[in-house]
């Protein structure tokens, strides 16, 4: 039977961010912010507030920010730079591939306002290539929480992490579901709901999306595994193929474009490990426009309605 989730009240992902980032920083004074002209945006504000002497603010000057937070970095801080996903990724691609992943230093690239649900700002802000951008650097981790609280506890693991990781989490207020005092584990996927016929493997906004499917699955007699996918790299290859092997069908959903992403991970996996029919919820190879976040996930074919479709579709490929 699929799980009842209690949505605890809408939250956005980069709030749950900035609840970790001050937590982090009142245990390890070596912890430093850096943001880019964004401190409200990306929720460093009350770091800032509280710590004065450990935030900078770089101004518009992206590629800067991330040279400073590498040499930070070097003398022994725990740097976290922060600005919108599509800048702080696409715009400084060089600096965080010199700087941060060949050096291997200990920068924190979070990234705020990614995917399409940012909404009304509109393509040029709606980045859904990043995913790709940063699993395609060496040594770096990459994490795209499901919610306000899974954000909080992914800031708080990272911030015990050293070494390089994009963190990727997003401007809308979407339903917090899972624990407050969860304990996040990087590199370790998290089934929500155990079924036989197919799994649904989603990652970040889509999760609360993949949840919805299974029970419109439930009520046509269907069980759905569904596991949340909020380490992307390194992915939890054993939790991939063990639950292929056991449902014989997969849904991969992801709020990114169809190349690089989650999608694409986990069919390489399987096609090595576990060959499984794959259906594949995300944006195709297009950019965004301006709309709502629910108008967008609806136009995008990235809602619960069909992510149930695309299970059966998986389902009757067996």
């Amino acid at each position: 039977m699929a799980k009842k989730y209690t949505n605890t009240g809408n939250k956005d992902t980069r709030s749950g961010f900035g609840a970790g980032l001050l937590e982090a920083g009142r245990k390890n004074p070596n912890i430093v912010a850096l943001t880019a002209d964004l401190l409200g945006s990306v929720k460093m504000d009350a770091f800032a507030k509280e710590f004065p002497e450990r935030f900078f603010q770089c101004g518009i000057a992206e590629a800067n920010m991330i040279g400073a937070a590498a040499g930070l970095a070097i003398t022994g801080k725990v740097a976290f730079a922060s600005s919108f996903a599509e800048f702080v990724t696409g715009r400084v691609y060089d600096q965080i591939r010199q700087e941060v992943a060949y050096g291997h230093t200990n920068v924190k690239v979070c990234a705020s306002h990614a995917g399409i649900t940012l909404g009304e700002d509109g393509a040029t802000h709606q980045t859904m290539e990043d995913i790709a951008l940063m699993r395609a650097l060496p040594g770096m981790v990459v994490i795209n929480p499901c919610d306000y609280n899974q954000c909080k506890a992914a800031t708080l693991a990272i911030a015990e992490y050293n070494g390089p990781v994009y963190l990727r989490f997003g401007r809308p207020t979407m339903p917090n579901f899972t624990p407050e005092d969860q304990v996040f584990e990087i590199g370790k996927a998290v089934c929500l709901n155990e079924g036989t016929d197919v799994t649904i493997f989603a990652t970040g906004h889509l999760v609360w999306e993949a949840v919805n499917a299974a029970e419109l699955l439930e009520a046509e007699g269907i069980s759905a595994e569904v596991i949340d996918i909020a380490t992307i790299k390194p992915l939890d290859v054993e939790a991939v193929v063990a639950s292929a092997k056991k449902t014989g069908a997969v849904v991969c959903a992801e709020e990114h474009n169809m190349c690089g992403g989650l999608g694409e991970l986990i069919a390489g996996v399987l096609a090595a490990n576990a060959p499984t029919p794959v259906e594949y919820i995300n944006g195709g190879d297009k950019f965004g426009q301006s709309g709502t976040p629910a108008q967008l996930l609806s136009l995008y074919g990235m809602d619960a309605a069909n992510i149930a479709e695309a299970a059966k579709k998986a389902i009757s490929r067996k």
